[in-house]
């Protein structure tokens, strides 16, 4: 059987998500209909971070650092089960700073704080990176993001507006992936495992993707489990 997180780290999970401002996360998350949405979403939300928050506490060691690039909502039960059970440093990224406001407020009295900055500031080295549902944004990406989930329309795609796209995705990718120690994790999207397996490629770094997937509650996209720099 898999490690669960303790009891004390679910009541606070579950503390945290009852903190939360869902009106002010509505038009972050939302263009309408945001008050139903989270009445949908929040508890599946906590119910399946926990599920890979568990996961990711039998994956990592004791005492290490964590880097979550776009971190929102979703991430909550991963970084909390971090810092708690396992008592890793963690340093959440969100440039949406409305977002970040609000999740700074239901966490204060815990050892995790939202930076609204670029992850590419981190400064140092991590043995697990967190990068979900970022290269893939619809909003960010609306060109590349199409194609990462095979509904591009070849009448109206756009490969201009793709390729700059594309060199956007792969600019992430070189300043975040040097800061991970080798060997890593990395946690992503399986939609994005093509951008890390693109650059360990151009690296000649060796890698591992996990075939095990977890589902998510917000934008839907499964997560799974990459081994860095280990064969």
């Amino acid at each position: 059987m898999g490690k669960r997180l303790s009891s004390t780290s679910r009541r606070v999970i579950t503390g945290v998500f009852g903190r939360l401002d869902y009106k002010r996360l509505e038009s972050v998350y939302c263009y309408e209909g945001g008050e139903k949405f989270w009445r949908a979403k929040r508890e599946p939300c906590r119910r399946l971070g926990t599920k890979v928050a568990e996961a990711l506490a039998r994956k990592l060691p004791p005492g290490g650092r964590s880097l979550y690039v776009g971190a929102g909502v979703t991430e909550l039960p991963a970084l909390l089960a971090e810092a708690l059970e396992l008592q890793r440093r963690v340093e959440p990224y969100n440039l949406r700073r409305s977002e970040v406001a609000v999740l700074n407020r239901a966490i204060r009295s815990l050892p995790i704080k939202f930076r609204a900055q670029d992850a590419s500031l981190a400064i140092g080295l991590f043995d697990h990176l967190w990068i979900v549902s970022v290269l893939n944004d619809p909003e960010r990406f609306p060109h590349l993001a199409p194609l990462s989930y095979g509904r591009a329309d070849p009448v109206t795609f756009d490969p201009v507006g793709f390729t700059k796209e594309r060199r956007i995705a792969q600019s992430i990718m070189n300043r975040c992936l040097p800061k991970l120690q080798l060997p890593g994790l990395v946690t992503t999207s399986t939609e994005e495992v093509i951008w890390i397996a693109d650059w360990c490629h151009r690296h000649k770094i060796p890698y591992h993707v996990e075939r095990k997937q977890y589902l998510t509650a917000l934008v839907g996209d499964p997560i799974c489990f990459i081994k860095i720099g280990k064969k």
